[in-house]
């Protein structure tokens, strides 16, 4: 059965770094974009990273940009988000999930409604 779980999570300081993996089962990892998603108490899934199935084009949330980095390793079905310079406002589970096939633009990446399959998510949790 296909399914996505995610680890990595923590509790770090401001100014800290982290780095989350996702692993995959169930499909042709290669296929499929992935994307990074993180969800804060009573706010909505709200998109964080994503990756095209080769790992030749990557797209990310503002709020992230130059800070975090996301990552595959085709051979061994995983994905990563590497983080630097977290802040408490970066305090959420963060999910992993499996993009519908198709070309990976910037249009859909952003899109929750366009992954198909999710992960239970791993907590990071900043502290200031």
């Amino acid at each position: 059965q296909a399914q996505l779980v995610e680890s990595g999570g923590g509790t770090v300081q401001a100014g800290g770094s982290l780095t989350l993996s996702c692993a995959a089962s169930g499909r042709t990892f290669s296929d499929y974009a992935m994307g990074w998603f993180r969800q804060a108490p009573g706010k909505e899934r709200a998109f964080v990273a994503a990756i095209s199935g080769g790992g030749g084009t990557t797209y990310y949330a503002d709020s992230v940009k130059g800070r975090f980095t996301i990552s595959r390793h085709n051979d061994n079905n995983t994905l990563n988000l590497q983080m630097n310079s977290l802040k408490p406002e970066d305090t959420a589970n963060y999910l992993c999930a499996r993009k519908i096939k198709g070309r990976l633009v910037p249009q859909n990446a952003r899109n929750r409604h366009e992954y198909f399959q999710w992960g239970q998510g791993t907590q990071v949790t900043v502290s200031s």
